[in-house]
């Protein structure tokens, strides 16, 4: 698996607006979107906000994984957001988000969608990544970071 074959700078948001789990949600899903990565928005909201209740993605360090899968998903889809302010997703150790990867995938493929949040998890355990990431100023920028 490799990052850069699932990310690119149009599914990258450096300024996510929203100040609850729901508003930064519904931000992410408006970037796949916009990049023409799905074509049923409710669907993929649904498949996000089940997986949620069941319990919160919000993970350590400032980092959330929000996810689902979805019939309507035919490949391994993913963006990634960054608030500018640290936003309550419910995490793991109770502090607050700053960096959201949100991935959707097929309901009959798990392996993608475990190959890219290892991967994922691997980069994010560096505090010096992290920083990097909340002071990265273009997508371009973001993207370099998480492949170098």
């Amino acid at each position: 698996m490799n990052v850069k074959s699932i990310l690119t700078k149009d599914t990258i948001n450096l300024h996510l607006k929203g100040t609850t789990k729901e508003e930064i949600i519904n931000e992410l899903l408006d970037v796949l979107v916009a990049a023409n990565k799905i074509q049923d928005r409710a669907s993929a909201y649904t498949a996000v906000m089940d997986r949620e209740q069941k319990m919160s993605t919000g993970m350590k360090h400032g980092i959330a994984i929000p996810h689902g899968k979805s019939i309507t998903i035919h490949e391994l889809v993913a963006c990634i957001g960054v608030s500018d302010k640290p936003v309550d997703f419910d995490s793991l150790d109770q502090a607050p988000c700053r960096i959201f990867i949100m991935t959707l995938s097929p309901l009959e493929k798990t392996g993608p969608h475990l190959q890219f949040l290892a991967e994922i998890s691997l980069l994010f355990k560096s505090a010096e990544k992290r920083a990097e990431i909340l002071q990265a100023d273009t997508p371009e920028t973001l993207l370099h970071i998480l492949t170098e």
